[in-house]
């Protein structure tokens, strides 16, 4: 019998009729092999090396196992002698040992470099133009409806919260890694725009501060409140950027915009992220010294002086600590009337209610964080990487250059953050 008919009838069952069984993969090939229907003069730089990458899976219907004889269950690959056996397919994996490109396969040279400019110019410049050295010289077909070259558009970058840096009550820290590709379009500056909103979802109607990471960040023109920042991270071309916002309004909700501008003045996609702050910083021992202050001015015959001054005191303290001197008092004094009734009592329905007032801004998850029996303060220490531009901006009218090719310095810094830790039992 030829090796390729062993390769394929692997048997014959009683009765002289043939039946064709199930062979590994790998013992097909090796017999196509023996018999040279496989050539040994492979195309180069491609290579088919086969392996066993482990056994067929008991619960795979589409295998054929090994039957038990005697008792005794037959493993080894070529054991179909025996009746009542049948062989188990091994899975293999047929591997490239060598990555090349397409091209380079070619042997017709006038060939190869048509292909290798067709593949150069659809993986860069989106198939409208050519690669020269770093850069995509765009076809003339290649132009957007604003007049600019489109040929080798920006990619979107992505925005995204900070993992290092948790947002507090007034810091939110954002990052996004670079989108320049190697060859293509540079990115001269990224535009990141930041507003307090009421919901996430409401009309693209800017009105928050726009601010250039080039011209207002890192050129230090920005407020202070707003600082950024970059870092090589994996290999030198991948570079994270980072902006810290650190005097935003508590229990509020921000939106942060972020786009890419190329040399030439296009603009990528954009990417948000939406955050809420988190709640208030409240001094819990200025609150509960201050619920007695006001027990002891609202206790027995109150004067006018007492009066007011219990009203200038509660209307000079911020809402987050009034709420939480309400909830004081009431769980100290409420059996001699509870804080509502006893200010509308001493002081009148109007300085109450102006009073009262005060808190309705307080979003409900944080009103009932402040209703929690303690609140102690914590100041946690970060870090974070501060950048300045040590050379000018070109003139307006001129191609700016890659963001990779400015001169910037940056050294870490770290940031003391003030946060609430909430308990219904008492903390050492």
């Amino acid at each position: 019998m030829k090796a390729d008919d062993k390769a394929t009838d692997q048997g014959v069952s009683g009765g002289g009729r043939r039946e064709l069984k199930s062979v590994p993969f790998i013992s097909y090939l090796s017999a196509l092999q023996k018999s040279q229907l496989l050539s040994d003069d492979m195309v180069s730089g491609v290579e088919i090396r086969c392996e066993e990458k482990g056994s067929c899976p008991a619960g795979c219907h589409l295998c054929h196992h090994q039957a038990m004889v005697g008792g005794v269950s037959g493993r080894g690959r070529n054991s179909n002698s025996r009746s009542g056996e049948q062989p188990s397919p091994i899975p293999v994996l047929l591997e490239v040992s060598r990555v090349v490109p397409l091209y380079s396969l070619v042997q017709d040279n006038v060939t190869k470099e048509a292909f290798k400019s067709a593949t150069m110019s659809s993986y860069w410049c989106a198939g409208k133009g050519d690669v020269i050295d770093n850069w995509c010289r765009c076809d003339l077909s290649a132009f957007s409806k604003d007049g600019l070259p489109n040929c080798s558009p920006l990619r979107q970058p992505i925005l995204r919260l900070a993992p290092n840096l948790e947002p507090s009550s007034t810091m939110v820290a954002v990052e996004w890694m670079d989108v320049e590709p190697l060859i293509g379009c540079k990115v001269s500056d990224y535009i990141i725009q930041h507003k307090r909103v009421e919901d996430p979802s409401e009309a693209e109607v800017y009105t928050g501060e726009v601010l250039s990471l080039v011209d207002d960040l890192f050129s230090g023109l920005g407020s202070s409140c707003v600082v950024a920042g970059r870092r090589t991270v994996d290999h030198p071309h991948s570079v994270l950027y980072s902006v810290v916002f650190k005097c935003l309004e508590p229990d509020s909700l921000y939106k942060f915009t972020l786009h890419a501008v190329d040399s030439r003045g296009g603009h990528s996609e954009s990417s948000f992220v939406s955050v809420r702050t988190s709640c208030p910083m409240v001094d819990d021992n200025r609150a509960e010294e201050i619920a007695d202050k006001v027990y002891n001015l609202y206790n027995g015959y109150t004067s006018g002086k007492e009066q007011q001054m219990a009203y200038n005191t509660l209307m000079e303290i911020p809402p987050p600590l009034l709420y939480r001197v309400q909830h004081h008092y009431n769980s100290h004094y409420e059996k001699f009337g509870d804080f509502v009734w006893r200010s509308e009592d001493e002081l009148g329905p109007r300085k109450a209610n102006l009073i009262l007032h005060r808190v309705e801004k307080i979003s409900n998850y944080c009103q009932s964080l402040l209703r929690i029996t303690h609140i102690r303060s914590r100041t946690d220490t970060m870090a974070y990487f501060y950048c300045r531009s040590e050379e000018g901006r070109p003139p307006s009218n001129t191609w700016a250059g890659s963001l990779h090719e400015s001169r910037t310095s940056c050294m870490e810094k770290l940031i003391s953050v003030q946060r609430n830790t909430y308990s219904n039992t008492k903390l050492r």
